[in-house]
């Protein structure tokens, strides 16, 4: 990284483990032959106990809660209960934050049932070292309160603080997203850490690409930790067959990013390593972090190369 003062620290955070089973095998498989170095777990979805234990066979992969209101069915019975409307499952995300915003689901009906998941991961041996929400709706105000007592209750020190992204994906798409996120940012900013990575990764949700990092890794400051959201998998449509998503996700193709053999020489031209949760630190009230190495890690696991 010659040239480059202070290195800039990557956290690459894939969402939505557990999910789909051929979700969770691309996950290991972007952080064992690529950059991934942290995984959000999806708790109410069925299988959480194989998932669990593929995670312990990549022990370098961080692990954190993906809090849920958004899919699958709730592992409370008050929460299924709020949901019977929905026939026991969680709605889409703008029912579910209509119905937290209306008051037919409270906060306390929120709190009891993302603390279920966060027990539900601990008692499969999974431990939190990070906190977001699917779809983003823990950036709702009175939710992101909730998270924020939870990650102190269970001594988790870091909760995703979700950021709009202008002008690093230009698509109708990404327009919407940074608008309506833009909007909770502001509403959440005086709850935020100050020792929060900045986030990036809204902008092309669902379809990160090599032309992405190009475009954004030049404006990214030496010396700051960032995370970036990513969405990698194995696509097996005998498992996935909601039209949706397949529209929105291009799993494979994040993959094939993260694992793209061109990535880690483009980090280090920018002078970025990529980093985890783990090797994070407070000094004077600033983030940090420990380079795991001169150039990216890679994590290493004993997970499977190929599906």
């Amino acid at each position: 990284m010659a040239g480059h003062p202070s290195p800039t620290y990557l956290i690459v955070n894939a969402d939505d483990y557990g999910y789909f089973r051929c979700v969770s095998r691309g996950i290991v498989e972007a952080a064992s032959r690529g950059i991934v170095t942290a995984t959000g777990v999806i708790a109410n979805r069925d299988g959480l106990e194989d998932a669990a234990a593929a995670l312990a066979d990549c022990p370098a992969l961080d692990a954190g809660v993906h809090l849920n209101l958004t899919t699958g069915v709730p592992l409370t019975a008050t929460m299924r209960e709020k949901c019977a409307r929905w026939q026991g499952r969680f709605p889409g995300k703008f029912a579910a934050v209509g119905a937290v915003v209306a008051g037919a689901i409270k906060a306390d009906d929120v709190s009891g049932e993302w603390q279920a998941q966060i027990e539900r991961c601990l008692a499969a041996g999974i431990h939190p070292v990070f906190l977001n929400s699917h779809e983003h709706v823990h950036m709702l105000p009175s939710l992101f309160d909730i998270a924020g007592r939870l990650a102190e209750r269970y001594g988790i020190r870091h909760l995703r603080f979700t950021t709009a992204e202008l002008g690093a994906t230009p698509s109708a798409g990404a327009v919407l997203r940074a608008a309506i996120m833009g909007t909770l940012q502001r509403l959440c900013a005086h709850r935020a850490s100050a020792a929060t990575p900045r986030f990036l990764g809204l902008g092309p949700s669902g379809k990160l690409s090599l032309a992405y990092f190009r475009r954004v890794l030049p404006r990214l400051a030496p010396g700051v930790v960032y995370e970036l959201m990513c969405h990698p998998g194995r696509l097996n449509r005998t498992e996935v067959e909601d039209a949706a998503l397949l529209a929105y996700h291009d799993w494979e193709g994040e993959l094939a990013t993260l694992t793209d053999p061109a990535l880690p020489s483009l980090l280090g031209t920018h002078g970025v390593a990529v980093v985890g949760y783990r090797d994070l630190q407070v000094v004077d009230g600033r983030l940090s972090a420990a380079a795991r190495s001169a150039m990216p890690a890679v994590a290493v696991c004993s997970g499977p190369s190929s599906s």
